[in-house]
């Protein structure tokens, strides 16, 4: 009887992802960006490791960034396409093992998409010049003025030290 409550429940889990998985890649196909590339010509461009962080909407080990620790004065960009994303004056150490900040350098750098995945309600943050993953924002109070954690994979990122 176990057995038979178990393989009912992966069987549920299993639908639910799927179903998941094709809302979350219709609902890109819905979203134009400027740049678009195929995947062939992203993975050039990214490496495996940023390729699946930032096109296929996977997370890095937390602490595992270089940036994570990084407290230099510079701005941090796409590594996608090098839009300007979050200026490090307003990086911050939330102690959750990714870079975060505060607020990005312009509203509409970044875009905000509703994320359902994995059973929880977030919301995503993209690069609204190519679509690619950053990370996630929470409004969690967590630090000042705004309010905002933007939670950002390092993969996701470039820096590019101020002169």
């Amino acid at each position: 009887m176990k057995w038979v409550i178990l393989a009912i429940v992966f069987y549920f889990v299993g639908c639910s992802s799927i179903s998941k998985n094709k809302k979350t890649n219709m609902e890109q196909d819905n979203n134009k960006f400027p740049i678009e590339k195929t995947d062939t010509e992203w993975k050039a461009i990214l490496g495996d490791f940023s390729f699946h962080v930032m096109r296929e909407k996977g997370t890095e080990k937390p602490y595992s960034s270089e940036y994570e620790t990084l407290w230099d004065s510079g701005t941090y960009v796409c590594k996608g396409c090098n839009s300007e994303l979050f200026s490090s004056n307003t990086k911050f150490d939330a102690g959750c093992g990714w870079p975060s900040f505060y607020q990005s350098i312009d509203k509409l750098k970044v875009k905000e998409i509703l994320d359902t995945a994995y059973g929880m309600t977030r919301v995503e943050v993209v690069c609204a010049n190519c679509g690619g993953h950053l990370g996630h924002v929470f409004n969690d109070g967590y630090n000042q003025p705004t309010g905002l954690r933007y939670c950002i994979n390092g993969a996701s990122l470039g820096f590019v030290k101020k002169q």
